[in-house]
């Protein structure tokens, strides 16, 4: 999730806010789930349509997993070393 306001953003362990990680993927300085990026890709299509609403998109289903499918790389907790 874009990470727009200090409310979107997680927790560190010490309270701080994460500037890298969502408040849905980490909490108190640990993710919130073990699991792998395609996992979480298809855990975040569920909301396709709560995204959509939010922030006035049109994404189907499918549009969503493409986009995820690019991204999610790019992400710290998936990026290949």
């Amino acid at each position: 999730m874009p990470l727009g306001s200090r409310e979107d953003c997680g927790t560190n362990h010490d309270g701080t806010s994460s500037e890298e990680y969502c408040r849905y993927c980490f909490q108190d300085g640990a993710f919130t789930s073990e699991c792998t990026m395609e996992q979480m890709i298809e855990h975040c299509a569920r909301f396709v349509e709560e995204f959509n609403k939010e922030n006035g998109s049109s994404y189907t289903k499918e549009e969503a997993i493409a986009q995820m499918t690019l991204f999610f790389p790019t992400l710290k907790r998936w990026k290949k070393q």
